[in-house]
């Protein structure tokens, strides 16, 4: 005898209905795992003011302090007595010195022997380079007027700047640059003398001198035919390249 089953109590059959509403449920709860959120729970500490029912406060017991009886001030004399003033106060006159239009202010004679002269020393004289009758002649420079000597002195001095530069080596580590003033003198003599400089750093200051320093010695200015101090002022730039 042959077993037959029946096609109602074949399970198979809605196993895809099956499989649909697990799938969902598994969906559903995976969601709600992800929407699910947790607070930490803080411990809140509660403080209570307990107030005491005695509110007396004890006043403790100070004694006064003993002062002694004030001072009675002596009394007024019966009898009082009245004494001249014999002291003679002198008054001192006070004269106005303030005048007027019409007074007449006399002004003594200014006489000859009243008048002193005070002679001036050549060799003290300062003249600026740029107005001086003759500048001064830097070794090397020919020229007859005054104009080619003044341009001849500058070109030499840039010529001596640029020979004798050097960069200090801590400048160049530090990227210090910029631009010195050096203002110097050459006297009567012909010498440079009283050199002064002004810059971004006394490293540079320093390097500027010492060029100046070196320059030979030259043919003095002269003022009125005379030999005198000329005052020169020149910038020395330091950059880096």
């Amino acid at each position: 005898m042959e077993l037959k089953k029946n096609p109602k109590a074949d399970l198979n059959k809605k196993s895809g209905l099956f499989f649909v509403i697990g799938l969902v449920l598994v969906l559903f709860v995976v969601w709600r795992a992800l929407e699910l959120r947790t607070y930490p729970k803080e411990n809140a500490v509660v403080q209570m003011l307990t107030e005491p029912d005695n509110l007396d406060e004890v006043v403790p017991i100070t004694e006064a302090m003993k002062l002694p009886p004030p001072t009675i001030p002596p009394a007024a004399p019966e009898v009082i007595e009245i004494v001249d003033d014999v002291d003679e106060i002198e008054e001192t006159v006070i004269q106005s010195t303030e005048t007027d239009q019409e007074a007449v202010v006399e002004v003594a004679p200014l006489k000859v022997e009243d008048i002193v002269v005070e002679e001036v020393e050549e060799d003290d004289v300062e003249v600026p380079f740029a107005v001086i009758e003759n500048v001064p002649i830097f070794p090397g420079c020919n020229g007859k007027s005054n104009e080619s000597l003044k341009a001849c002195f500058q070109k030499k001095i840039q010529e001596h700047i640029q020979k004798h530069f050097t960069y200090p080596d801590v400048a160049v580590e530090l990227g210090i640059e910029g631009r010195v003033y050096v203002q110097f003198i050459i006297d009567n003599t012909g010498n440079i003398t009283q050199i002064k400089t002004r810059g971004p750093d006394k490293l540079l200051e320093k390097e500027a001198n010492r060029i100046i320093a070196a320059l030979p010695q030259m043919v003095p200015g002269k003022q009125r035919g005379r030999s005198v101090k000329v005052s020169y002022t020149i910038p020395i730039t330091f950059r880096l390249q």
